[in-house]
């Protein structure tokens, strides 16, 4: 029986060996997505804006903390569920997988497993549902990749309490949220506090001029003599290692999200080449752009199998932070060199908003450096197959 040939951008058909709940998972994205993102998010990059409107419809379809148990919010998916969600919407555009990023992994997972259980109540059901936004603030203006020199100090109160004074910059959500999890120095360590919006002392301004991931609102936060009850701060994050468990979380959703800016990317190339001709013929018939198409739709086929294994890792509890560190890694590069290749190949109409390869491309450049940067990712596997640390 003579076989199909499988499409590209599923070539290994890893589709057989999702769940069906999975592929439904994927499938709902995929349409939401293609019907309530695709329509405007060129418009969105160009004027520099979030679509703030649809933050509740993600909350209804799912895409905050899914993975959270149901009590919470959540509806207890596998981490592989998961992954696919951040893929179709990256798929959009990297700004909405940042946003359910950040709401899911650095907001909601650090109230579930380090806060209390007022903290939970109180916070999570709402995030969960898109009624509030949350940011994650750890990185600051002179610590991006050695978070733990930052600056930002916590003081206990002498009557209770305590004082958060710093700043904290390229802060995904920040001037829209409710809610930040803030991350500071106090006189016996790091750790984490819950600073609601109003709080007196503490001002998120947008970040204006980027020319990447511009669908997506970047802030900095201030906090000057902030003053908070000991009701704000999350009790079980306690040194550095919260707070990178949480960023460990975010980068195995990167991971998977970048498979999703790929995919389109190559699909707009691989349309391209089959109607733009030159010369008499498709420029999909020429040696050199099937070459270019046979590399793209290998490195894609290879970061998706290498997802689908963590996806299992994770299910496991097996999951170890190197491991996401080579994902990251190797799927945002795999991600940008496809982008970059398919801008060429799409020649003069690749530098307009009216195809999404730019835009990605972009996008990339950011995905690229935040949540530990490709040459940290690199000295992080350096470390575990050597025993020797390069940052010390």
């Amino acid at each position: 029986m003579r076989r199909s040939i499988p499409p590209f951008d599923d070539f290994l058909d890893l589709s057989e060996l999702l769940e069906e709940h999975q592929r439904s998972i994927r499938d709902a994205a995929r349409q939401w997505v293609e019907k309530r993102v695709r329509p405007t998010i060129a418009h969105h990059f160009e004027e520099g804006s979030f679509p703030v409107e649809l933050i509740r419809e993600m909350g209804s379809m799912g895409f905050f903390g899914p993975s959270l148990p149901e009590e919470y919010g959540g509806a207890g998916l596998d981490a592989i569920s998961y992954g696919l969600i951040l893929q179709e919407l990256e798929r959009g555009d990297s700004g909405m997988r940042s946003f359910s990023s950040v709401q899911s992994s650095l907001v909601m997972y650090p109230i579930f497993s380090y806060g209390s259980e007022q903290q939970r109540q109180r916070w999570l059901p709402r995030l969960a549902r898109g009624q509030a936004v949350g940011c994650f603030g750890l990185t600051e203006p002179d610590h991006g990749s050695d978070p733990g020199g930052m600056q930002t100090s916590a003081l206990p109160l002498p009557g209770g309490g305590w004082r958060l004074n710093g700043r904290k910059m390229w802060i995904t959500n920040g001037s829209i949220a409710d809610v930040a999890v803030v991350w500071a120095k106090s006189p016996d360590g790091i750790r984490a506090f819950l600073v609601e919006k109003g709080t007196p002392g503490f001002l998120a301004q947008t970040m204006a001029h980027k020319l990447s991931l511009r669908a997506s609102i970047t802030s900095e936060l201030l906090l000057d003599d902030c003053e908070l009850g000991e009701e704000a701060r999350l009790p079980e994050a306690m040194g550095l290692g919260a707070a990178l468990s949480c960023l460990n979380k975010a980068r195995y959703g990167i991971a998977w999200g970048a498979l999703g800016a790929a995919t389109d990317c190559l699909a707009c190339a691989v349309e391209h080449q089959k109607n733009r001709w030159q010369f008499g013929r498709p420029l999909a018939s020429f040696q050199l752009q099937q070459a270019r198409m046979a590399e793209m739709v290998s490195r894609l086929s290879q970061a998706q199998l290498l997802m689908w294994r963590l996806g299992q890792l994770e299910a496991q509890g097996r999951l170890h932070h190197t491991q996401v560190s080579l994902a990251k890694r190797n799927n945002v590069q795999a991600a940008l060199e496809i982008a970059r290749e398919s801008r060429q190949m799409l020649g003069a109409s690749g530098i307009t908003s009216e195809l999404s390869v730019m835009r990605h491309m972009l996008n990339l450049e950011s995905v690229s450096t935040y949540e530990g940067t490709h040459d940290i990712h690199t000295l992080v596997l350096g470390e575990a197959l050597t025993g020797m640390s390069a940052f010390r």
